[in-house]
């Protein structure tokens, strides 16, 4: 199946891709019921300038040598493979001052959620599925806001830059009815976060960044890479993660070796009860530290 480089058109209105018939090729080419995965980059990567464009780097299935974070998604996502499903390497202008980017942001949000209306109107029964990075966290959540109803499966957040509020006000719109939200956070993503905070002001003085979690909201997981008892439950459904080698990481939601894994399975639709599967992972690992004492905590603490 193809790999698709799309950019956000920049004015709400429309999207770019190599070709409408290229995206109706891809699209009839779908088994029945199988997902379209929208990948999107977050700060400091622009389309429209080749030195950070992110379509030669994260989006690439063969990304730049010259640059040590310059991994590709969709290859470790195995979207390359044959047989795989269909992959959208989404782009849009993040280049420039943090406050001016995090309000494009939510531009490129209403560009991503008309391209996911127009895949929709030809095929409506592809669920569609989004894992973003940083600032294009808020772009997913911007693009829920006004996706067709009902339409995104999954959403994989890493290292989020955006509000609490906002994803809550996000998943309460119709295009959010049926989607499950994994929020992949590390306390090495502190700086990160309060540089956000200090340049992107909440609505509500009071809110915090994605990192502080939504755990009372429905259909969402909350995963702390950094935390012993988070390594504990993954390794309890098969799969090992590498602990923190790092106090400060922007990066390490998708850099950290085990992790691609872990998301190549939540996005697969045969793996219908993995979600479900690490919520409950997670609630029996942290069980000990906080109703065991000391002892059983410094048991998990260990893992």
């Amino acid at each position: 199946m193809a790999f698709l480089s799309v950019n956000a058109a920049g004015n709400g209105r429309g999207h770019e891709v190599a070709g409408q018939g290229t995206l109706e090729a891809a699209l009839a080419a779908l088994p029945e019921g199988r997902p379209v995965t929208v990948l999107i980059h977050g700060y400091r990567f622009s389309p429209h300038d080749p030195a950070s464009d992110p379509h030669r780097h994260i989006l690439s299935l063969a990304p730049r040598r010259d640059c040590w974070k310059a991994i590709s998604w969709p290859r470790h996502l195995h979207l390359d493979r044959p047989g795989a499903d269909l992959g959208i390497g989404f782009g849009w202008a993040a280049t420039g001052g943090l406050p001016a980017v995090a309000a494009r942001a939510h531009e490129a949000g209403a560009d991503l959620a008309a391209m996911m209306r127009v895949i929709r109107s030809i095929r409506p029964d592809l669920p569609l599925q989004l894992m973003a990075h940083s600032l294009g966290a808020r772009v997913a959540l911007s693009a829920l806001r006004s996706a067709p109803e009902g339409a995104v499966r999954r959403i994989i957040l890493i290292a989020g830059a955006e509000y609490r509020d906002a994803a809550a006000d996000a998943l309460a719109a119709p295009g959010a009815a049926r989607t499950d939200v994994l929020n992949v956070t590390s306390g090495e993503n502190a700086p990160f976060d309060l540089v956000f905070r200090l340049a992107v002001r909440p609505a509500r003085l009071s809110d915090r960044p994605l990192s502080a979690g939504l755990a009372d909201v429905a259909r969402w997981t909350d995963l702390p890479i950094d935390r012993p008892e988070t390594r504990t439950a993954l390794r309890a459904l098969g799969h090992r993660i590498r602990a923190p080698q790092t106090r400060v990481c922007h990066w390490s939601g998708y850099l950290r070796p085990g992790l691609f894994a872990v998301y190549r399975r939540l996005l697969d639709p045969a793996e219908t009860h993995f979600g479900s599967q690490l919520r409950h992972a997670l609630a029996e690992a942290r069980i000990p530290d906080e109703r065991a004492g000391p002892e059983a905590a410094h048991h998990v603490a260990r893992a």
